[in-house]
């Protein structure tokens, strides 16, 4: 399989001089294309630092991350913005819509800020909003829409513009169990769908079951990895038993 993000002896450290706080510690990691990856760790673990250097939004203080077969830390700052916007999915806890804007015109954003034709913007926004259940919602505020709602709108504007690898951040991490449910049915259907590789973290054992694989992180080391045979419950109870042997952190499960 083709290898879409590489990730080589990644340090990151925060303070300085003797003050040093190493937060990831040398973390290797291959993702192929298509794969649905989910991170998982306690607190403080690092995860999302983890994901934030993989998807651009902060620099690794050493080590390597490739995407799509690009060195993302040797981009300047106009090639990594191009370079998002043309490779890169972003998915929120709190979905980051505006609200005084519609549904429709929040999952347009992208597309519109590249000047892309309307009737382009349209066809896109009408085949995702379809996918995703929500076409009935467009001339609608995110006021009016529910948690499930908005962060399937959020999931449609991370779409538009076609990325070949999605990060999301605790995508159900404000949502009831219903909606979350039906969000993280949304990402496996996206990943089947656009072949779109999707790398979430999240601290819902519930939520890593629809992954194909679970990487767990421990104090800035990766210390633990499951694989999927397509089976959920079996998968969720696969990563309570991981867990467990890690010392659990139950606050975190579900």
């Amino acid at each position: 399989m083709n290898k879409i993000v590489e990730v080589s002896k990644l340090i990151k450290e925060y303070g300085r001089l003797t003050n040093k706080h190493k937060v990831l510690k040398e973390i290797d990691l291959e993702i192929n294309k298509g794969e649905f990856i989910s991170i998982m760790g306690p607190s403080g673990s690092g995860k999302t630092t983890l994901l934030n250097v993989m998807s651009t939004i902060d620099k690794g203080t050493s080590g390597e991350v490739l995407i799509d077969g690009k060195d993302v830390n040797s981009l300047k700052e106009n090639e990594l913005a191009m370079f998002r916007r043309e490779v890169i999915g972003f998915v929120f806890q709190d979905f980051n819509l505006l609200d005084n804007m519609t549904i429709s015109d929040n999952i347009a954003l992208p597309l519109t800020l590249n000047n892309v034709k309307v009737e382009i913007i349209l066809a896109k926004i009408n085949e995702l909003t379809k996918l995703l259940g929500i076409e009935k919602h467009l001339d609608k505020y995110p006021y009016q829409l529910s948690g499930g709602q908005k962060q399937r709108a959020g999931i449609c504007r991370a779409l538009i513009t076609s990325p070949k690898v999605i990060f999301a951040d605790e995508p159900t991490g404000a949502l009831d169990s219903k909606s979350s449910i039906e969000v993280l049915e949304c990402f496996a259907n996206i990943n089947k769908s656009f072949n779109t590789t999707i790398i979430m973290v999240t601290h819902d054992a519930r939520a890593s079951s629809y992954a194909d694989r679970v990487m767990f992180l421990n104090d800035g080391s990766i210390s633990g990895r499951l694989d999927s045979n397509g089976d959920k419950r079996q998968m969720f109870k696969k990563i309570l038993n991981m867990i467990a042997m890690m010392g659990g952190y139950s606050d975190e499960l579900i």
